[in-house]
């Protein structure tokens, strides 16, 4: 029995650096498409740094305080809030990190206090998302009432055609891929982005924004995540509509960068591919997003 429990707590607190890290990624990425945040953070002071910390410490406690990422408490004390601020922060660095490394801002020639200035300021968003992704982005394990399951039975019921429920997923894929990227497209750090990033780091690039859109839909427990499971549509398989969405997040993604002339005709091919994969990052989470609504 104890060893039950023991293997049980370890799945929740799974679940919840999931969730946690998935509304991370909801929340920072649109800023770390911003080159002054890059700029701002490499010329940092430790001072600076400092102070950035312990601003977000006392915001990410008061969140944690009144709610947070956890699932499992009801009522807060002060000693756990301390420890789920620090766990969230960690997440929202990690995170961070990991965007900036996988995007090239930060690399093994920088210098440390460059790279640590970049990750603290770029941090202060995925770190919110980790501390609100409880309050702002609903789960199912805590929707039990009778009305909820009457309303999951009527959807279910009207997504029973599977095209229907196909074009509401490729339509919600569109809208959340447009809200979150079309403020990016625009930029020039979708081409600066492009020309750091070799071949071997756009199918990283590639890897990273199908498992992130997968973990966001399907495991972090955001919306109705079973009723995501049950719906008929063509695609409606875990893998394949995660692959489905990124094909047409990036199909959204090319479409915004000819919109605005970042890419055009006369481009070569390869041009088309760098610029679209770079920007189908933010497309495919924005995509993500869009499919949690319906």
């Amino acid at each position: 029995m104890a060893k039950k429990q023991h293997r049980s707590s370890w799945k929740r607190e799974l679940n919840d650096i999931v969730r946690g890290t998935c509304g991370g990624f909801l929340f920072g990425i649109p800023l770390i498409y911003t080159m002054e945040v890059w700029w701002i953070g490499s010329l940092a002071k430790p001072r600076l740094m400092m102070i950035a910390i312990a601003i977000m410490f006392i915001i990410v406690f008061l969140l944690n305080y009144t709610e947070g990422f956890r699932k499992r408490r009801n009522n807060w004390r002060v000693d756990e809030a301390a420890i789920d601020t620090v766990e969230a922060m960690a997440i929202g660095f990690v995170c961070s990190a990991f965007m900036l490394w996988l995007l090239r801002e930060i690399t093994l020639e920088a210098s440390l206090k460059e790279s640590l200035g970049k990750i603290v300021f770029e941090s202060v968003p995925f770190t919110l998302g980790v501390a609100l992704a409880n309050q702002f982005l609903g789960n199912s394990e805590q929707d039990n009432s009778a009305s909820d399951t009457q309303k999951r039975n009527s959807i279910s019921q009207h997504n029973n055609h599977g095209l229907h429920a196909t074009l509401a997923d490729l339509g919600a894929t569109v809208i959340g891929a447009i809200v979150i990227a079309f403020n990016i497209a625009p930029t020039d750090e979708v081409p600066m982005l492009a020309a750091a990033i070799s071949p071997p780091w756009l199918l990283a690039l590639i890897a990273a924004s199908v498992v992130i859109s997968y973990a966001i839909v399907f495991q972090a427990g955001f919306s109705d995540q079973q009723k995501r499971r049950q719906q008929k549509g063509i695609f409606q398989r875990p893998l394949s509509e995660t692959t489905i969405s990124y094909l047409v997040s990036l199909l959204a993604s090319a479409m915004m960068l000819f919109f605005f002339q970042k890419v055009t005709f006369t481009d070569p091919w390869r041009m088309w591919l760098e610029h679209t994969l770079v920007l189908g990052l933010p497309a495919t989470i924005g995509g993500a997003a869009g499919r949690l609504a319906i």
